[in-house]
């Protein structure tokens, strides 16, 4: 199957934790991953892990690509040396290719605008509010939401923001997705047998 390969945004002080499950599970099923970063110069994880972006920000398309992945990071609250990352998930969703941003980067996206007219969630309402953004009253308490092309989530839900992404592009679905976040998410062995007779594992 010829699919179009999924980008995952890095840049300095992007959080490590918040995206593993996605591009890991991405990969497993056939997706090709590749970075992207605010120029070909390598940048570091909050954890100190050194990545070597495969294209720049400039050279990335909508139409040459299956989903774009904003991981946080300290910088989407200390200064505005990732909104062109916002800016470019805006031209995605405007071309009918879908986003998904977890944690600060749910604040570059509230910026920009484009939680003002979606169901969004994030960290907690009040840290979106401080943004300026006109989306309050699309907030959502929940672990992840998926509306019109855009999955959001909160820090502490790589898990969610994963399975709402799995389900995005097709990788998983109905008693099979379920399964797979009772796995990971809660550690439920009973999941496992489900995705073993799935050939899902």
């Amino acid at each position: 199957m010829n699919r179009k390969p999924v980008h995952l945004a890095v840049y300095d002080t992007l959080a490590d934790w918040e995206t593993g499950h996605a591009t890991a599970h991405l990969a497993r099923a056939g997706h090709e991953i590749r970075t992207v970063g605010p120029s070909t110069s390598p940048v570091r994880s909050i954890g100190g892990l050194r990545v070597q972006p495969d294209l720049a920000l400039e050279d990335l398309r909508p139409e040459d690509s299956a989903l774009l992945i904003l991981p946080g990071a300290d910088l989407w609250d200390t200064s505005d040396d990732l909104a062109p990352f916002a800016r470019t998930a805006r031209a995605f969703l405007d071309a009918g290719v879908p986003v998904a941003a977890i944690c600060g980067a749910t604040a570059g996206l509230a910026r920009e605008g484009l939680l003002d007219d979606r169901d969004h969630t994030g960290a907690v309402s009040f840290y979106l509010t401080a943004t300026g953004y006109a989306g309050g009253g699309r907030y959502v308490e929940a672990d992840a939401v998926t509306d019109a092309g855009l999955v959001t989530a909160g820090p502490t839900e790589p898990v969610a923001f994963a399975r709402e992404i799995l389900r995005l592009l097709g990788v998983h679905e109905g008693e099979v997705l379920d399964a797979w976040y009772r796995l990971f998410h809660d550690s439920d062995a009973a999941a496992y047998g489900v995705l073993e007779k799935a050939g899902a594992l």
